[in-house]
């Protein structure tokens, strides 16, 4: 219902007649980044259960690498590329991609670890955590709107770069959450990072839109949008790496499924998945904390 009511608002409010080209679709570079991508996120994404030095790993991140070094060599060379690499000569579209990467590479681990951490830290049910994980998109929600209008009259820069600051502080107080912090010490660390997030993307996504002339905007959308896709991506593959080579994954299936533990290894159990909850949210928070620095070094926009 909701990704109705989200067309008829579309076909209702979008009015821009379309502009048609004779542009022809670029196969080569469509499966060379498909390619890159799969690749490198597979190998992240098995690279515990297959071994770190395992040929079958080291294989796919290599695929993964050679792919996107040939991507870029294919995009330069071809008429109408599906990703036009000008739009990186100019510095505030780029700071502003690989800020848009780093983001969702460090943000977006909240909404793939916390359920671990509900559900089998904490014992609750899948519909109790989903309500837990409400205020972190309810307060996007609630506050991107008013970033956007800041950003329209005070510019992007510190505003970006203050959100992610906000973030990356909620980042560091998730990686404290442990077997006995209360409901409310969930709810309002997703509230700061919620609140950071939401500083953060709107403006963010203002720069970069506005860094590409006006004929480039389809060309700067697909840019976004490949750049969220690419940080969820890679966030997941990497998070998970991070939090089950600790053996937070083990530990956490131990808790849930068996019953017959004692106090003691419950304790132990519940102190291994802590550590790699924490180690893997504090990872995050550095990534986070790159992004503050590209948002910085994009120079004012024009």
């Amino acid at each position: 219902p909701i990704g109705i009511i989200g067309l008829i608002l579309t076909m209702r409010i979008l009015k821009e007649k379309m502009r048609w080209n004779r542009g022809k679709f670029d196969p080569a570079g469509a499966i060379l980044l498909a390619l890159g991508l799969v690749a490198i996120t597979l190998g992240l994404s098995f690279g515990q259960e297959w071994g770190w030095n395992s040929p079958l790993l080291i294989g796919c991140l290599a695929t993964g690498v050679i792919a996107l070094i040939l991507l870029y060599i294919v995009e330069k060379r071809v008429a109408d590329p599906i990703i036009n690499l000008s739009l990186l000569h100019n510095r505030v579209f780029l700071s502003a991609t690989l800020s848009l990467v780093l983001s969702f590479l460090a943000l977006f681990a909240v909404s793939f670890m916390l359920p671990f951490y509900l559900e089998e830290l904490r014992g609750f049910t899948t519909v109790q955590a989903g309500l837990l994980l409400t205020p972190l998109p309810l307060t996007i929600a609630v506050i991107a709107p008013f970033s956007g209008t800041l950003a329209d009259r005070f510019g992007t820069r510190w505003l970006a770069a203050g959100g992610l600051t906000i973030a990356c502080i909620g980042l560091v107080l998730i990686s404290q959450l442990n077997a006995h912090s209360s409901t409310w010490d969930i709810i309002w660390r997703l509230v700061i990072t919620g609140m950071g997030q939401a500083l953060f993307q709107s403006p963010n996504n203002s720069a970069l839109m506005g860094a590409a002339p006006k004929e480039q905007q389809g060309s700067a959308a697909g840019f976004l949008a490949t750049g969220r896709v690419v940080g969820q991506s890679v966030s997941v593959a990497l998070s998970g790496a991070i939090f089950t080579s600790l053996g937070g994954a083990t530990a956490g299936h131990e808790l849930i499924t068996n019953k017959n533990l004692t106090p003691a290894q419950i304790a132990n159990l519940q102190q291994t998945f802590t550590h790699a909850f924490h180690t893997t949210f504090i990872v995050c928070a550095c990534i986070a904390a790159v992004g503050i620095f590209t948002s910085l070094v994009r120079g004012k926009e024009s």
